[in-house]
C-alpha cells in the first residue's frame, strides 16, 4: 500500500454546496430541480451530466486506461423523504401519504411546503387531527399515525373547496423545512443529511479532481439517484461498471460504533454482507489516511449499491458515508467526516492496482 494521499479537499467549497443542496425541495420523485442544480453545478467544474429516462444523473471521469474493462461507481442519492398529499378535507386540512420510511411523530409540528403542479407553492404546518392539549384530553396519548395526522395550509381556507381553488390537489408533493443550521465547531444539523452529506462529499472530491488535474487509473462513474428513499435509485447502472461504493450516511445508536465524527464503513445491511475484498481495503486506507472511522452492521438499512444488486448488476459492492445522528429525523453530522468520505474515496481511486 503507497503512502498517505491526503487530499486538500476545498471545505468551504463543500459546505456551501451542502447548503444550496438542503436549501432545494426534493423528496423522491420530485427531483427535477435539484437535478438542475447537479447539472450545472457539474458544468461549472468542466464535467457533462447524462440524466437516465428515470432522472438519475451521472458524471463520467475518463481514467488513464481506457481500454480497462474495470470502471468503478461511486453513487450518492439526493431524493429525500417527505409526502404527498392524499386527500382534501372538509376542513380544509389535508391528509398526507409518507414518502419513504419515517415515523410519524418526527415530522409532528414540522413546517412545511405543499407544491401544486401548477408551479405555486404553499406553506404548511403538520399537526395531528387533535393538536392542543386545551381542547383535546386524549391529545399527549393520540397515535401519531397516517390516519391522524395532516397539514394545515397557511391559507384562508375553511373548506375542500377552498383549498381546490388554491391549484391543490391528490398527487402533490409536500417537503418538509429542512431547518438547516451550520455551527462555528464544525457540527452540522438538518433534516436530510441523508443523503445530501454525501453528496457534497462526491462534489467535494470532484472538484478536488478537476482543480489539481489529477486522473484516476480506472474510470470513475458518479451516479446522483432520485428514487433511494422509496427503494430503487440506482437499481439500473450502465452495464460497463464492475465496482460500485454507495455513500449513504452511517446510522447512530445501540449497538453501532459510528459517531458523528467517523466516516461509516458497512460491512452488512439489511441485504446481506458487503464485497469482502472492498470493504477491506477501505478500512486499510482508513487507517493509512488517519480517518477516524468504524465498522459497523446496519440491520434496518439498504442502499443504492444493494439496488443495483437487486436489479441483476453484476457487480461488486461497498457501503461508507459520514455518520449521522437520528437518521430519518432531525439528524446531525459533523464537517469533518463528511470531507473525511470524501478523502477515503479519493484513496480508494487513486490507490495503484496491479
Amino acid at each position: 500500500m503507497t503512502q498517505p494521499l491526503q487530499p486538500k479537499l476545498d471545505r468551504t467549497y463543500m459546505i456551501e454546496f451542502l447548503q444550496r443542496l438542503l436549501a432545494t425541495p426534493s423528496p423522491s420523485g420530485y427531483c427535477s430541480a435539484i437535478m438542475k442544480l447537479i447539472q450545472a453545478e457539474a458544468a461549472k467544474l468542466g464535467c457533462d451530466l447524462e440524466l437516465t429516462p428515470k432522472g438519475n444523473g451521472i458524471i463520467t471521469i475518463p481514467g488513464q486506461r481506457p481500454d480497462s474493462r474495470e470502471v468503478i461507481a461511486l453513487t450518492a442519492h439526493v431524493d429525500t423523504l417527505g409526502a404527498m398529499v392524499r386527500s382534501v378535507k372538509s376542513s380544509g386540512t389535508l391528509r398526507f401519504t409518507p414518502v419513504g420510511g419515517y415515523a410519524m411523530h418526527s415530522v409532528e409540528n414540522e413546517y412545511c411546503l405543499v407544491h401544486a403542479r401548477d408551479g405555486r407553492t404553499y406553506e404548511g404546518t403538520v399537526l395531528t387531527s387533535k393538536p392542543s392539549v386545551h381542547v383535546y384530553s386524549d391529545a399527549r396519548d393520540f397515535k401519531r399515525e397516517e390516519a391522524n395526522m395532516e397539514i394545515r395550509i397557511d391559507e384562508p381556507v375553511k373548506s375542500k373547496e377552498d383549498v381546490l381553488k388554491l391549484g391543490i390537489g391528490v398527487g402533490d408533493f409536500v417537503s418538509w423545512d429542512p431547518r438547516t443550521r451550520i455551527l462555528p465547531n464544525g457540527l452540522v444539523k438538518s433534516r436530510h443529511l441523508d443523503d445530501k452529506a454525501s453528496v457534497a462529499a462526491l462534489f467535494a472530491l470532484l472538484e478536488w479532481v478537476k482543480r489539481e488535474g489529477r486522473t484516476p487509473d480506472r474510470t470513475v462513474k458518479i451516479i446522483i439517484s432520485t428514487y433511494e428513499e422509496v427503494g430503487h435509485g440506482s437499481s439500473y447502472i450502465p452495464a460497463d461498471i464492475t465496482e460500485m461504493i454507495a455513500v449513504d450516511m452511517g446510522a447512530i445508536g445501540d449497538d453501532l460504533s459510528t459517531t458523528e465524527y467517523d466516516v461509516s464503513i458497512c460491512a452488512k445491511d439489511s441485504s446481506g454482507p458487503y464485497d469482502y475484498e472492498m470493504t477491506s481495503a477501505l478500512i486499510a486506507l482508513a487507517k493509512r489516511e488517519n480517518i477516524p472511522h468504524a465498522v459497523d452492521i446496519y440491520p434496518h438499512y439498504g442502499s443504492d449499491a444493494s439496488a443495483a444488486q437487486r436489479g441483476g448488476s453484476n457487480i461488486r459492492a461497498a457501503l461508507i458515508g459520514p455518520g449521522v445522528h437520528a437518521s430519518h429525523s432531525m439528524e446531525r453530522t459533523h464537517s469533518d467526516a463528511i470531507a473525511n468520505t470524501a478523502v477515503l474515496l479519493a484513496a480508494y481511486l487513486f490507490e495503484p492496482r496491479n
